[in-house]
C-alpha cells in the first residue's frame, strides 16, 4: 500500500520543504525536460508511479538521505523501481544555472555546511565524525539559492569556496561570509588584533549588522536539514 503520495498535499512541504505552488512548478519543469517520457533504456516499460509522485520521491531522496530500501515501502514499489526513478529523474530536478551573473549592486551570502552522505566518492570523515560532503551554498536576499559541487567534508570553507564553483557564481557582487573565508576576497566580520582587548564601537556595530544579514543563510540550512536522518 502506498503511504506517501503527492495527492496528499500536506505531505509535500513536510518531506520536500517546498510549498505546494513551488512543488507544482518543479513538476512542470520536469515535465518540460522530458520527465513524462519512458526511460530510453526501457522504452516499453511504464513507470510505476505518476509523474508527481516520481518528483516527490526524488525530492525526498535528496532531502532526507533515506535509502532506496526505506523509500520503496513508502511509495508501494520495489527498491529497483526507486533506483530507476532516481536515476532517470534526478538530473531533471537539478536547478538550471542562472543566465546572468550577479552584478556589483547585488549582495550575496555564502556559507558551507556538512551534509552526511553514504557516497564515499564525494565524502570524507569530517569534524562532525561522520562521512560528509562540504556543500557551499550561495543565497540572495530573495532566497534564490546556488549550490556548489559537493566536496569531501574535510575541506575547509576557503578552499571549497573556489573548488566548488561558487566563487565563479558570485560574479561582481558583494559577498558576505563568516571568518572561515580568509583570503577569498569576501566581506567578513572585523576581528581583534593581537593585544587588542575589544573592538571599537563602530566595528562592533558593523559585526552586528553583518550577523543579522548572514543569518539568512543559516535559515536556509535549517530548512535543508530539518528532516536530516539523525542516525
Amino acid at each position: 500500500m502506498q503511504v506517501v503520495t503527492a495527492q496528499r498535499h500536506e505531505l509535500i512541504e513536510v518531506f520536500t520543504g517546498l510549498r505546494l505552488r513551488q512543488f507544482q512548478r518543479l513538476v512542470r519543469a520536469v515535465h518540460r525536460n522530458g520527465g513524462r517520457a519512458l526511460d530510453p533504456d526501457r522504452p516499453g516499460r511504464p513507470w510505476a508511479l505518476p509523474l508527481e509522485d516520481r518528483v516527490l520521491l526524488v525530492a525526498m531522496y535528496c532531502r532526507t538521505n533515506l535509502t532506496m530500501r526505506q523509500l520503496a515501502p513508502l511509495f508501494g514499489i520495489s527498491p529497483a523501481s526507486v533506483g530507476r526513478i532516481i536515476g532517470r529523474h534526478g538530473p531533471l530536478l537539478a536547478l538550471a544555472p542562472g543566465r546572468r551573473k550577479p552584478g556589483r549592486h547585488h549582495i550575496l551570502i555564502v556559507d558551507g555546511t556538512l551534509v552526511p552522505t553514504r557516497d564515499r566518492t564525494v565524502s570524507a570523515s569530517s569534524k562532525n565524525y561522520r562521512y560528509s560532503a562540504n556543500l557551499q551554498v550561495l543565497i540572495k536576499a530573495d532566497t534564490r539559492v546556488a549550490a556548489g559541487r559537493p566536496l569531501p567534508g574535510n575541506r575547509n570553507d576557503c578552499t571549497a569556496f573556489a573548488e566548488s564553483g561558487i566563487k565563479d557564481a558570485c560574479g561582481n557582487a558583494t559577498v558576505l561570509a563568516d571568518g572561515g573565508y580568509q583570503g577569498t576576497g569576501v566581506l567578513m566580520p572585523h576581528r581583534r588584533q593581537a593585544g587588542q582587548d575589544r573592538l571599537p564601537d563602530w566595528k562592533e556595530q558593523h559585526n552586528t549588522s553583518h550577523r543579522r544579514v548572514r543569518a539568512r543563510v543559516e535559515h536556509a540550512f535549517a530548512r535543508m536539514k530539518e528532516l536530516e536522518d539523525p542516525a
